[in-house]
């Protein structure tokens, strides 16, 4: 008779993930299913680049599952893929530091801007892209992965109303990038 781990919750998968051979893949392919598109989608939003993101994501589940087989204490099990994942964009941030010369900055700019019938995902990816990454990652964290504020303290290790204060203002930083954009394709609309 075949067991069906979907009806397992994530405490008692987390434990089969300590058992035998079969149980233990079992268990980890079904917390993969549940927290795989969640992570994934994380990992996107923070660092941009769909690679980094990729290889990231693949480093997160593997230090999960090491985590878990040595000791793990937690319930929260989103909650922990999302810290390990934040860990590991933080860190790929830091190492793959890149200065970009102003010129180019203008350059890519007014690049944009001649591409007047962009579609608003793309504009506020760009947007996203350009926030510091401690405003991006609140702002990913409350309004794409639904966290709490509590949650997104915890998290970023800060307080709940600096929680708030982050995402209040990557809302207002990304209106503000967004604005002269939404103008030109407004007036583009306009003369059609």
């Amino acid at each position: 008779m075949k067991i069906n781990y979907s009806a397992y919750s994530d405490v008692e998968l987390v434990a089969l993930l300590k058992g035998k051979k079969a149980d233990c893949e079992a268990a980890f392919n079904e917390l993969y299913k549940r927290y795989a598109a969640p992570v994934n989608a994380y990992c996107l939003r923070v660092l941009g680049v769909p690679e980094h993101a990729e290889d990231i994501f693949q480093e997160t589940f593997i230090k999960f599952y090491q985590h878990v087989r040595s000791d793990y204490a937690q319930t929260n099990i989103q909650g922990f893929l999302i810290r390990i994942a934040r860990n590991l964009c933080l860190n790929a941030k830091r190492d793959r530091k890149q200065t970009v010369p102003i010129e180019e900055l203008d350059l890519w700019m007014h690049e944009i801007n001649s591409y007047e019938k962009r579609e608003f995902p793309d504009l506020l990816a760009m947007a996203l892209d350009l926030l510091d990454l401690e405003y991006r990652e609140a702002f990913v964290l409350r309004e794409y992965d639904g966290f709490s504020y509590e949650e997104i303290s915890k998290l970023c290790n800060i307080t709940i109303p600096n929680a708030k204060t982050r995402v209040f203002r990557a809302k207002q930083k990304i209106k503000d990038i967004l604005t002269p954009y939404m103008g030109n394709i407004l007036n583009a609309k306009a003369k059609i």
